[in-house]
């Protein structure tokens, strides 16, 4: 059975979400049709719609099942990517940035159908989210944003100040772009969600099973950990941010961006009736960005770049505190119940990849912080490719061959520091 998760990495998910299926770690020699490394949203969406198809499928996890990005995230289920929908034809070309955003718009639709196929507990709601425009740069950035996603028949408007602050709960923002196809989730109760109903179709999950070698074996890949083996003709790795050991170049593609949480006691009723009051999750359009929502005991849960650990966790959470009372100041007083945080993998162009790391074994990664609608649309796009009917020629991601992001270690300190000291003398809003 896998530890406890600590509570400074996953706070009140872990606090609050239901158990996992019980899994083993890895030990003897598998065989499988397909073996998966990464019980994230993209492992076990891929895994789930290979066993529905039939396939044998193992997936092999490192630590506990959604140990990652997938059990740490704010619980956005959004649509599409940072990136403006005109940019993506124009960087990846018009087939496949068309494709890209077909595919990524329709993500939040995706994962409403996973929850109630399976009767998923993870506190759904599908009133959209908010974007939350700060100053003139930021409303003229939602304006561009609407403009091209209603062009594409999106289902998304703009706010006035005085419908955002109604819909929000503060007269902080100017502007406010309401996504309708997007919501809100309890991220780790999702990924065990997942896993639970891929354990049901009869994938077998092995947890605490770092893999420490990826080989040939005849015409097969046989994936090794310290106590066993699986053996496959294909492979997904999904590992994404938090890979290690074999093709840890996922990872050195990446840009690791610290993102921390801060989650406060259940808020009293008259409290909950102004701030967010029809349950869409939000954020900000500041460079160093704010996210806040609500969890289903009516905790708000607000959180900015930065990691909790040293002398930066006291920076981050008291500025948490700060900010979160100048935007709803009904709140001065009420305290943090749970902090916790962790890594998003930027890309050079906040873009995701799609990788064929070897004949046979391939994987998406670089979700930028947009890993719930896209991990689940793209686990389920791997499996279809690797089960044969979707060919490269019909994936929504051009093949690339991963390279090591330019200058990462020093961008991955400046970004670290660069947010506590931010977080230290700030004073937006």
């Amino acid at each position: 059975m896998a530890p406890a998760l600590e509570p400074l990495t996953h706070g009140l998910w872990a606090a609050t979400a239901p158990a996992a299926p019980l899994t083993v770690a890895l030990s003897g020699d598998l065989r499988a049709d397909v073996a998966v490394v990464g019980a994230g949203y993209t492992g076990l969406s891929a895994a789930l719609t290979l066993a529905e198809a039939g396939a044998k499928v193992v997936v092999i996890e490192a630590r506990e099942i959604g140990f990652g990005g997938a059990g740490r995230n704010v619980g956005l289920v959004n649509a599409g990517m940072w990136v403006m929908p005109d940019e993506l034809p124009k960087v990846l070309g018009p087939v496949h940035g068309e494709r890209l955003l077909q595919v990524l718009g329709n993500g939040p639709a995706e994962v409403f159908a996973r929850v109630d196929k399976h009767a998923i507990a993870c506190e759904l709601r599908r009133e959209g989210t908010l974007h939350c425009a700060v100053g003139e740069a930021g409303v003229r950035e939602l304006r561009d944003r609407a403009q091209q996603w209603q062009a594409r028949g999106a289902d998304v408007s703009l706010l006035d100040a005085a419908e955002t602050q109604r819909m929000v709960g503060t007269d902080a923002y100017p502007m406010a772009l309401l996504d309708r196809r997007a919501g809100v989730i309890q991220p780790l109760a999702y990924v065990r969600g997942l896993a639970t109903a891929a354990v049901a179709a009869g994938v077998d999950i092995r947890s605490e099973s770092p893999v420490e070698q990826i080989e040939v074996a005849g015409d097969q890949w046989r994936v090794t950990t310290r106590d066993g083996s699986v053996t496959a003709p294909k492979v997904i790795m999904a590992t994404d941010a938090y890979t290690k050991g074999p093709w840890e170049i996922i990872r050195k593609e990446q840009v690791w961006l610290p993102y921390f949480n801060c989650a406060t006691t259940p808020l009293p009723d008259d409290i909950l009736r102004h701030i967010l009051p029809e349950g869409q999750g939000a954020w900000d359009t500041a460079e160093v960005l704010s996210s806040f929502r609500m969890d289903a005991a009516g905790r708000l849960v607000f959180g900015s770049v930065g990691a909790l650990r040293g002398p930066a966790q006291g920076v981050h959470s008291g500025w948490g505190q700060r900010a979160m009372t100048r935007l709803f100041p009904a709140l001065k007083g009420i305290g943090f119940e749970h902090e916790w945080y962790g890594w998003i993998g930027m890309t050079d162009d906040n873009l995701l990849r799609f990788h064929r790391f070897a004949e046979g074994v391939v994987g998406v990664s670089g979700y930028n912080g947009r890993g719930i609608a896209p991990g689940t649309v793209m686990g389920r796009i791997l499996a279809e490719h690797v089960l044969g009917p979707l060919s490269e020629d019909d994936l929504p991601l051009p093949v690339t061959t991963p390279q090591e992001a330019k200058h990462r270690a020093a961008k991955e300190v400046y970004y670290e520091a660069g947010a506590a000291v931010l977080h230290a003398v700030e004073h937006r809003f």
